[in-house]
């Protein structure tokens, strides 16, 4: 795969998706998903109140070592989801991401996070990481496939809104990606 980052920001090169820059306006559609206890179970923060609490949360990027592109069909605007990159020192990104529950099963969570990964790549990273809880298996599934290596657990990493967690840790070196990258795509 290869991609193109346009003057606007986006990400273009994935087969279906693009990556745009992640805007307040994008909380209208994915408010449902980021309001439901299920689908926010693993993350490091309770589900959000309402969609102005989100569109709050949607601004944070300025100022902040993190970017965050909302994922989208090519050719269209509503956000299905976004990924986010977390600059850690020179050299070492941390990735995270979320999915519409809508648009769970379609392989585009796994598309945009490589679209993501090559961005990061092309850009310097010589090691992208993610941290995950460890029962969270449909995350561990997609780093899995994309490559990631097991690296780690640190145990009673995050108080969260559903208690003490640990976080597992997978990383996945720059040397490690080029055969993914050249639209040698996982399959469902």
């Amino acid at each position: 795969m290869t991609f193109k980052m346009e003057p606007t920001g986006h990400l273009r090169g994935g087969r279906r998706l693009t990556l745009r820059p992640r805007q307040p306006a994008d909380a209208e559609a994915l408010f449902a998903t980021m309001a439901d206890p299920q689908a926010m179970q693993w993350w490091s923060r309770a589900p959000f109140d309402s969609v102005e609490e989100l569109r709050g949360y949607f601004s944070g990027d300025e100022g902040s070592d993190w970017r965050s592109w909302t994922i989208v069909h090519s050719g269209g605007d509503r956000a299905i989801g976004f990924v986010s990159a977390g600059r850690k020192r020179d050299g070492v990104s941390e990735i995270g991401y979320l999915l519409a529950r809508d648009a769970y099963g379609h392989g585009y969570a796994r598309e945009a996070v490589a679209l993501l990964i090559d961005h990061l790549f092309v850009q310097g990273s010589r090691r992208v990481f993610a941290d995950t809880d460890p029962d969270n298996v449909r995350s561990i599934a997609l780093l899995t496939a994309l490559g990631f290596t097991f690296e780690g657990r640190l145990r009673a990493e995050w108080q969260t809104h559903i208690g003490v967690r640990d976080s597992l840790i997978y990383g996945l070196l720059s040397e490690e990606w080029p055969a993914r990258s050249q639209g040698v795509w996982p399959t469902r």
